[in-house]
This record gives structure tokens, sequence and C-alpha cells, in this order.
């Protein structure tokens, strides 16, 4: 602290006057108080190197800022874009950009209108993609302003103009759909140990649940097998194989029923409702209970020749006027040929072919249904129930077998539900010209010139001449124009027996018929 009081004042390397008046203010109010330590300034040449360092770090901020800018915000390729949004949009069923797109519910897969209505007509009951189950079919406007967006920025990538024409033919947009339930699984089979024998009915068994016993019954092949029912052997007595479950059945039975078109029996037990040749007017066709089976039923169009101008207009009938198959069923026919060959099983012998047909099954039912759907459409077009426009369009001048009925165009613009007429029996020909045409014309020539004398030869050798009366009798025959003709008469006939008569051979040749100028004379 002394040492600091002692320092002379005007030292020439002494800091500046700020600073010694600091010193000296301190020194004077605080005698016994710690001094500050001495402060320099900064020097210039440190303050400009300071300045370009944060100018180097801001400069490189900056870029570093932009750099991420640049990285945060890349740009867009429209080609990559486009041809990712058509990858995403693409039907899962004709691998093209979706057009006129529905949802599959549950499972929200998309696909085109159309190819799902040809999906369920094929006989699709599934989800075409995860092959789970459906229900509904609804449109969808979010896929379809996406669509319309691509096909707008990249039009070369949108549907051509005919694949849109066929695919609005067959879809109409904002249509809902049903997609029809599977079909009911057939049953397992009633596998058994002894696959070449036969095993017992459900009636066959004594104290049975139906109450009624065979009169026939089968041996069980496991507790009995020495008097068991070989299958090589055909069908045991009484008994026959179910048309729908193909098990064994008591024909005798109460619950059995047999078809009286295709003679097939049915057991009544294995499915109920399936398993039963059920009333003609009660029964139902096989496979098509409402309009979404008949939709996907192929066979619907092979009865129009594949028209399915007329099958569309036939089905929006249908749907107006709320018919189910069952109702066309119910108006048809019956034709026996129709019914041979449709189970699995082989039918019995129709005991009355001219009999009352009373019972039928499901699958003859559906033949009945198909035989005469045709014709029901021309008959049910008559009610006037149509539009106008369908209604004016003329009819084909190939008629109902036109080969251009699959064409589209010509099908809207024809008819081709004519009702088939028919045809006119020939008239009655004669029997003696077929036979004259027939013949040769050398053979035809000499049997128009033979009969004539033949017959006149014949007629005279056989027939006996008529009874000369008694007045000629007594008058003696006189010379004159009428004896002229009797004597050349013989003549004439007796040259056309030479010519035309073959010489008689055998037993017969010795036997000579006489002329008729001999039986004449011999009566005089």
């Amino acid at each position: 602290m002394s040492t600091l009081a002692s320092l002379p004042t005007a030292a020439p390397d002494v800091p500046g006057p700020s600073s010694m008046a600091s010193m000296q203010q301190q020194h004077d109010t605080s005698g016994d108080q710690t001094v500050a330590p001495l402060k320099r300034t900064a020097s210039s040449a440190f303050e400009s190197a300071e300045d370009s360092s944060s100018r180097k770090k801001l400069k490189e901020d900056t870029s570093e800022s932009e750099m991420a800018i640049a990285i945060s915000e890349p740009t867009v390729d429209g080609h990559a874009l486009a041809d990712e949004l058509e990858q995403e949009l693409q039907c899962g069923c004709c691998s093209a950009l979706v057009y006129r797109p529905v949802l599959v519910h549950p499972c929200q897969h998309f696909f085109c209108g159309s190819c799902v209505i040809q999906w369920v007509r094929n006989g699709g009951t599934n989800c075409p993609a995860c092959r789970g189950i459906s229900l509904s079919v609804t449109p969808s406007r979010a896929l379809q302003t996406i669509a319309d967006v691509l096909s707008r920025a990249a039009p070369s990538r949108a549907r051509s103009i005919n694949e849109r024409m066929q695919a609005d033919e067959i879809y109409k947009p904002g249509l809902n759909l049903r997609i029809p339930t599977p079909r009911q699984p057939s049953p397992e089979p009633n596998l058994q140990a002894n696959n070449n024998y036969t095993h017992p009915c459900p009636h066959c068994a004594a104290g049975n649940q139906w109450g009624w016993r065979c009169s026939q019954p089968i041996a069980d092949p496991d507790a009995d097998p020495d008097n068991a029912w070989n299958a090589d052997d055909g069908t045991p007595p009484g008994h026959g194989f179910c048309g729908n479950c193909e098990n064994i059945l008591a024909i005798q039975a109460p619950t059995s029923s047999k078809c009286d078109f295709c003679q097939v029996s049915f057991c009544g037990i294995g499915i109920p409702g399936r398993c039963v040749a059920a009333p003609l007017a009660s029964q139902h066709p096989h496979g098509l209970s409402d309009l979404a089976d008949l939709i996907q039923c192929g066979e619907i169009y092979d009865c129009f020749d594949h028209n399915t101008v007329e099958v569309d207009i036939m089905f929006d009938y249908l749907a107006t006027q709320n018919f189910t198959p069952r109702h066309i069923y119910r108006e048809p026919l019956f034709d026996l040929d129709l019914f041979m060959d449709v189970h699995a099983v082989s039918g019995g012998t129709d005991p009355d072919p001219n009999g009352p047909r009373q019972r039928i099954c499901r699958v003859c039912a559906t033949e009945v249904l198909l035989w005469g759907l045709r014709e029901w459409w021309v008959q049910e077009r008559k009610k006037g129930f149509l539009e106008e426009e369908i209604m004016k369009r003329p009819d084909c001048p190939e008629g109902t077998g036109c080969s251009r009925q699959k064409d589209q165009a010509h099908a809207k613009e024809f008819n081709h539900i004519i009702a088939i007429t028919d045809p006119v029996a020939p008239a009655p020909s004669d029997p003696v010209a077929e036979d004259v045409q027939m013949q040769p014309p050398e053979q035809a020539e000499a049997d128009a010139e033979v009969p004539i004398q033949v017959d006149v030869v014949f007629n005279a050798a056989i027939n006996p001449a008529p009874p000369v009366p008694a007045a000629l009798q007594e008058q003696q025959p006189q010379a004159g124009p009428s004896s002229q003709v009797i004597e050349e008469a013989p003549r004439i006939d007796r040259v056309t027996v030479e010519a035309f008569t073959p010489p008689p051979t055998g037993p017969a040749a010795s036997h000579t018929v006489p002329s008729s100028q001999d039986q004449v004379n011999a009566m005089l």
C-alpha cells in the first residue's frame, strides 16, 4: 500500500487520464481498502480480427440455413408423381388405371365398377384381392376425384374411349351392389372303413328316430360282415341314393320323395329344404333365389344367345317389377326332354310317361326356368311396361338366329326378342307323281307306254267277259264292221302280250290263260 502511494504522478508510461483519476479517487476515499487491478483496452488489431471472424461465422450460418431449406423443400418431379399415382390407383382386376372406382366392404379394396360386376357374374362371392367375405359394393368419390386429376394432368395414362364406353355399358355410375353370399357347402362325405360295402340307411336300424323301418334292412358291414351288401352289386333292394346329398335312402320311407321329371329320389333328411322333391308350385330353383343370382348365372346369357343388351333390359325390368326367379319358374311349360342327366346319381324308370307331374326337384326347377325364360320374356314384353324407345326398335331381319347379337351397336339398334311362329306344314304331295319324278327318264318313258297296253291285256285275260244276251246267241253272226272289230281285237291282244308280257316260267308255264276272244267264242 505504501509502495503505490510513493509512485510519481507524471511517469510517461502511466495509463490514460481516466485510469489515473479512478486510481486517485480510490486512494483518497479508501486508505485501507484493496485497490482494483488495472484494465487495458483491446487493441485495434484484436478488434478487427474479432469482427472478421464474426462475419465469417455469419456467412457460414447463412449458407447452412440455405442448405437446410433446400434439403427440407425438395423439388417435385411430375413424371415420377404421375407414375406413383398410377401405380397406387391401379385396379386389381384389369391392372389399369381405375375407372368408376368402387369400394368392397368391409375390406375397403377398390376396383373398377365394371370389373366387380363381371366378377360377380362369373360366380365371385368374395373380394377379388384378399378373398375375404364381402357384403356390398359402393362407389368411391374420393378415388374418382384423384383419378380425374391424374387423367387431366397426364391424358396418356387415361383409359381409352372404347374401354370407357364398354365399362359404362356394364356398370352405371353411382350404383350400389350387393355381393351374393357364398353357396352352402356340401356336407362332408361319410367315409367308412369298409368302402366296398353299403352301410345301412337311417331307416334300417330298429327303433330309429323317424319311427319307420325298412322292410329290407341293409346289414351293417362292421357288425355283420358276412351278410353285408357289396357296393359292386349295385343298389340294395328297396333303396336308392339321394339326388342331393348322395346318401343311401329307403325308397318307401315317409321322408323320401321322387321327382316326377328326372325320376331321382331324395332322402328328406340330409339337408332340409334341399333333399326333397317338393310340389310344383312350392319348389325353389336351385341356385337362383334372387336377382343377384340371375346376374351371376352364365346360363342366362346362353338363353339369349349372349345378347347382353336384351339381358340387361330384362334385368332392369325384373328389378322394377320386383320379380324373383321363382315367379318366372311358375309360368313356363314342362318338357320331359329337359330332365335327363341333371343329377350325379341315376334316376329310376318313369312308370307312367303320360301321367300327371306333381313333384319336382330343385335342379329340374332350374331347368324349367332356363328353358322357358326367353319365351316368358317374349310374352312379358307384350304387357307394355317397357320404355317406348325399347319397344320401337325394329325387328332384326335375321330374327332370333342373328349371328351379330354380340355386337353392342347392332343389339341396341334392332330387336332380337321375337316370338317363334310354328312352321307351315308342307302341302300333301301325290305319291304317284313323286314316283314318276324319282325314276330315270328312260324308265319313266317306258312306264308311260307299258301300263296302257298291259292293263288292256291283263284286264281282258283276268276279268271275264260279260254274258252275251240270249237274242244274240240265237242270231248268227254276219259279216260287217262289228265282226271286223272282233276279229282284229284278238290280234292286237296277242301282239301286245307277245311284245310286253314276259314268257311264263315255273309251274304256271303249263297253264295258258285264254284270251278274251276265246272266252267270247266259248260262250257263243
